[in-house]
């Protein structure tokens, strides 16, 4: 009998995707801006849905968004817009499937201006992640002062569905802030792979 470990409580004990994102994902470290990206727009594709919506949809989501390549999502038209549209896979919104266009335009455009959009991010964390050290889930804040600062200024920036909230869960999967639980597996093991 193998012996469960301690774990965050928010992804249950019974979806072994959930678990798996929770145990390998979930608040490691992430400094290549395009994943960066790709995580900020399923993010606000979550926006007024469960995590594991998104998640069990992450893979139809890549495909449909050519594996999040923001060349090739900030050319897309209305042929594309459309066809998005009807792919059931995913989850269907005029207006996060604008943003998702939209953002990809505003990445490639910082790009070209010589801002790095991995080192825009980590900025507003002193590029380290923040290390919290909370008792329960309960003690878990839905946002912080640096969620509220990034979200300000990547709307400042034109990025849409960026507030503070999808902001902090953004920061929390990223590793911008290590918020596994005191007594969690993986809170030590997140820990250490700061750079």
């Amino acid at each position: 009998m193998t012996d469960t470990p301690t774990r965050c409580t928010w992804p249950g004990t019974t979806d072994a995707l959930y678990l798996a994102y929770h145990d390998e994902e979930w608040g490691v470290p992430e400094y290549d801006s395009r994943a960066l990206w790709e995580k900020l727009v399923l993010d606000g594709f979550q926006a007024g849905l469960a995590w594991i919506t998104i998640l069990r949809k992450r893979e139809a989501f890549r495909a449909a968004f050519d594996n999040f390549d923001p060349e090739k999502v900030a050319l897309y038209g209305e042929a594309d817009r459309a066809r998005l549209m009807a792919d059931a896979g995913i989850v269907r919104s005029n207006a996060k499937i604008d943003a998702a266009i939209g953002g990809a335009k505003i990445w490639l455009e910082m790009r070209d201006n010589g801002e790095d959009f991995s080192q825009f991010l980590w900025d507003f964390v002193g590029d380290k992640p923040i290390q919290n050290h909370w008792p329960d889930m309960k003690s878990v804040p839905v946002k912080t002062p640096e969620a509220e600062a990034m979200a300000k200024a990547l709307k400042k920036k034109g990025f849409k569905f960026v507030g503070p909230v999808i902001v902090y869960a953004f920061m929390q999967a990223t590793g911008m802030v290590n918020d596994h639980i005191g007594d969690c597996f993986r809170r030590e093991p997140v820990r250490d792979m700061a750079r």
